[in-house]
């Protein structure tokens, strides 16, 4: 952040295998254009961070045009935002402070949360330690949480037809 380097440790096996599961379901709903899997930067504009990288997004029409030619993987702020944000919440108690306390607005504090103020239509925190997904839904600038467990069916708004239970999920990481 600011010229400071931070440590990314390597992807844990379990969260990779939940990434990987939930593209491989995604692409059988969405054409792969419309589908990143850590390969893409989203800028977002927040005093703790310039770009995210989500573990996985799903890109709308019009970003897909806005992306075309593009010379780098990056969603600029002047282009239209993705759909849904998927994170996987890391181990250790950092990236979990990362992951819940300043990418969704988790308490409904508008232009205090990066995705939210970027117009993010849908972010998911997909928790493996807790066996959960968090699923927010912009709502009026606000996002609107449901936390999902067991055998609960993601109801995604963006993506109705989609067919999985939390459960699937985890059984993923496996």
């Amino acid at each position: 952040m600011d010229g400071v380097l931070v440590e990314m440790p390597p992807e844990s096996t379990r969260n990779s295998r939940i990434a990987l599961f939930l593209l491989s379901e995604l692409l059988k709903l969405l054409p792969f254009q419309k589908n990143s899997h850590k390969d893409y930067e989203l800028v977002v504009s927040g005093a703790r961070a310039r770009v995210r990288f989500p573990d996985l997004m799903v890109f709308t029409d019009e970003l897909v045009e806005a992306l075309s030619g593009a010379a780098r993987g990056t969603v600029l702020l002047e282009m239209p935002p993705p759909a849904i944000a998927i994170e996987i919440v890391s181990l250790g108690k950092t990236n979990r402070d990362r992951d819940y306390r300043y990418k969704p607005p988790l308490r409904y504090l508008r232009s205090s949360a990066e995705y939210a103020a970027r117009g993010i239509a849908e972010y998911w925190i997909i928790d493996p330690d807790e066996a959960q997904i968090t699923l927010l839904t912009l709502a009026d600038g606000f996002y609107e949480a449901a936390v999902l467990r067991g055998d609960d069916q993601i109801q995604s708004a963006q993506l109705p037809e989609l067919q999985l239970t939390v459960n699937q999920v985890m059984q993923a990481g496996e």
